[in-house]
């Protein structure tokens, strides 16, 4: 008995999967229905986007740059070695002026070079005789303020305005029966400065060159002053003069001892003379330097 014979509908479907299932050309079965290139992605908003290319990837990866704490320090060390770099060869570029300069162009350097350090040298050699100069004068104004502080002193020893120490003697007059006057000290007082007394003191009061005495009642008046028995003379001067000059026969000494007075003398290694007079500036006699 025949085979029973199938329906339309089922011939239909029966023909199509075996087209499906015909192997192409190069002897493998296709499916006609999917596409023969490559499928499109499906972006996040539901788009199909073309796949990325290798040039895309690059991109992608190097913006926006992800740089490390390593990577920082390394261009940060090839920033400072291309700066180094740099300012070497301008350096060298500098240098490499001059040795393509001319011959008469490096002389003339060579010249301003020679004029220059000549100059200088001049400089300094006008700078140190100009330190030396000062250097003298600060000296010598050093040595004349010396010179005038010494003069001052010794102006001062001999006006009296001035204390004064050193070797001496000290002349005791005693005179019991008032019979010493003006006369006889004054007397006294030039022996002691024509034997070299350079500073001398009667009892509180400075003997200077213009010193006046006069008799007074019961003393001598000197420079004013009252000056009464017994007379103490302190003197510098250099002992082994002073002493001799006034113990001479017909002297101070034996002059005095006339006179019932007592007279001792004594060598000092060291006599202040302190009693001082005021100094006082002259009305009309000015120094004829000025």
């Amino acid at each position: 008995m025949p085979p029973e014979s199938r329906s339309a509908p089922e011939r239909a479907d029966s023909e199509e999967e075996t087209e499906a299932q015909e192997p192409d050309s190069a002897g493998q079965k296709t499916d006609k229905g999917a596409d023969s290139s490559t499928p499109d992605v499906i972006a996040d908003d539901g788009s199909a986007e073309r796949p990325k290319n290798g040039r895309d990837r690059l991109v992608a990866s190097l913006w926006p740059p992800r740089l490390t704490r390593a990577q920082l320090i390394v261009a940060l060390l090839l920033f400072i070695l291309g700066l180094g770099l740099a300012i070497q060869v301008r350096s060298t570029s500098d240098s490499s002026a001059l040795r393509g300069a001319r011959q008469e162009d490096l002389v003339r350097i060579l010249d301003e070079l020679d004029n220059r350090s000549q100059r200088l040298t001049d400089e300094q050699r006008r700078l140190e005789g100009q330190k030396t100069e000062l250097a003298n004068s600060s000296d010598q104004a050093e040595e004349a303020r010396k010179q005038t502080v010494e003069k001052e002193q010794q102006l001062g020893v001999l006006a009296g305005t001035v204390a004064a120490q050193g070797p001496g003697i000290n002349l005791t007059i005693d005179d019991p029966t008032h019979s010493v006057e003006a006369d006889k000290l004054l007397d006294t007082i030039q022996e002691l400065r024509a034997a070299g007394a350079e500073a001398i003191q009667v009892n509180d009061v400075r003997v200077v060159a213009n010193t006046s005495l006069s008799d007074l009642q019961g003393g001598v008046g000197i420079d004013g002053k009252r000056v009464t028995q017994p007379f103490r003379f302190k003197v510098i001067g250099k002992p082994e003069d002073l002493e001799p000059a006034l113990n001479i026969p017909g002297g101070v000494v034996q002059t005095l001892e006339k006179e019932q007075a007592k007279v001792s003398v004594t060598r000092e290694e060291k006599i202040i003379v302190g009693a001082l007079r005021e100094a006082k500036r002259p009305d009309y006699a000015r120094s004829s330097s000025q």
